[in-house]
């Protein structure tokens, strides 16, 4: 079954565009802002998945697909997919990749590979995403797991870029404060 047939429809022309239950808001309304933010989002992990090994490329497909299901919540205004489990999902990815990692001393300058600075720049794309589900929530209900996921995908994504500068070398650039 097609689901989409036509790209070009103009109904859009005017700044007002549909959600899934047939409702028009504002393109620039905070449900449409933080749809563009987790599909930017998803774009950035497509990108790092690409550059990364293929176990954490598959993590990272998964985690695509369950901001899939964060679009459709936000689509359907009321509906509630993302559930603890998958908040438990992405916490035991985390304890599993920090486990190797050193204790942080200092704050971590983004970058160490290019696969690492792909992580930070998601991270921070992240951070944004949640932000604006964040705004949203001020307003309308919103499904309390899915701003913990968002929240706990950010932590993920901080620490997949300390794995995956690690990877690279055996050291990451640290921030040094002038006296």
């Amino acid at each position: 079954m097609a689901r989409l047939t036509r790209i070009t429809t103009r109904r859009g022309d005017k700044g007002r565009t549909g959600l899934a239950d047939g409702s028009r808001v504002d393109k620039d309304s905070p449900r449409i802002q933080t749809l563009g933010d987790l599909d930017e989002l998803n774009a950035a992990l497509g990108l790092l998945a690409v550059e990364s090994s293929e176990a954490l490329g598959e993590s990272l497909t998964a985690i695509q697909q369950r901001l899939f299901d964060l679009g459709g919540e936000i689509a359907l205004p009321g509906a509630a997919i993302l559930n603890s489990g998958h908040v438990a999902d992405l916490e035991a990815q985390l304890q599993a990749l920090n486990a190797d990692l050193p204790p942080l001393q200092e704050f971590v300058l983004p970058g160490g590979s290019r696969a690492a600075a792909q992580a930070h720049l998601a991270r921070a794309v992240c951070r944004r995403a949640e932000r604006s589900l964040w705004g949203l929530s001020r307003g309308e209900k919103v499904n309390s797991e899915s701003l913990k996921y968002l929240n706990r995908l950010s932590d993920l994504l901080f620490v997949m870029a300390r794995h995956l500068a690690r990877q690279a070398s055996d050291e990451e650039t640290t921030w040094n404060r002038e006296p």
